[in-house]
């Protein structure tokens, strides 16, 4: 049995194309500023997960918003639940050679078959018309199915300049944080305040 779960959860590892093995300990909190302590711990326990809530990781560049993110990510494989992590702009780029090559409605499967996506770098790299609409795909049909992670240094306000279209970014907005929880970063880059470059 124990070799068996081992097998399953080293599965699920591979499958959710995590970037990196951090996890939520290993995040330096004394360096964040202004991150909200107990929603953190809250969500660590993953049961954000079970009510389909979204969750929004929004602030600067460098203050640990994809540490936190695949944190939560590596918290929830090893509590058992599929997830799958990946860009905004290779979501949005995967979904738009599959919509060319006639693979859309299985690639729209394959998204929705995790029980939480992680979009991440939502902002930082433009998306053109054809990759919205195909965001906007999947956002909607994860809404009140699947958790979806985001992590942005875009106000919600810039959103309609990510997405080209201030409809489909309100749109988007409206499904986010409808059942969502937001944890908001402040503070310099830890990779700039750590760096060996002066």
């Amino acid at each position: 049995v124990t070799a068996t779960e081992a097998r399953r959860l080293a599965g699920r590892f591979r499958f959710a194309n995590l970037p990196t093995g951090a996890t939520l300990d290993d995040f330096d909190l004394d360096h964040a500023s202004g991150i909200d302590r107990s929603l953190l711990a809250e969500l660590g326990t993953c049961r954000f997960i079970d009510t389909a809530t979204n969750v929004l990781l929004i602030g600067p560049p460098g203050v640990g918003k994809t540490h936190i993110a695949t944190g939560l990510g590596h918290a929830a494989v090893t509590a058992g639940y599929r997830v799958y992590f990946t860009s905004a702009a290779d979501l949005a780029a995967r979904c738009h050679r599959a919509a060319i090559e006639g693979r859309w409605a299985t690639t729209m499967r394959f998204f929705a078959g995790p029980t939480l996506l992680v979009i991440d770098e939502l902002g930082y790299v433009p998306v053109d018309e054809e990759g919205s609409r195909l965001l906007f795909q999947v956002v909607t049909n994860a809404y009140e199915r699947q958790s979806v992670i985001f992590t942005t240094n875009i106000e919600f306000s810039g959103w309609g300049r990510v997405f080209g279209d201030p409809n489909m970014a309100a749109a988007i907005i409206d499904r986010t944080v409808h059942h969502g929880r937001m944890i908001r970063f402040d503070g310099d880059s830890y990779r700039r305040t750590h760096a060996l470059m002066e």
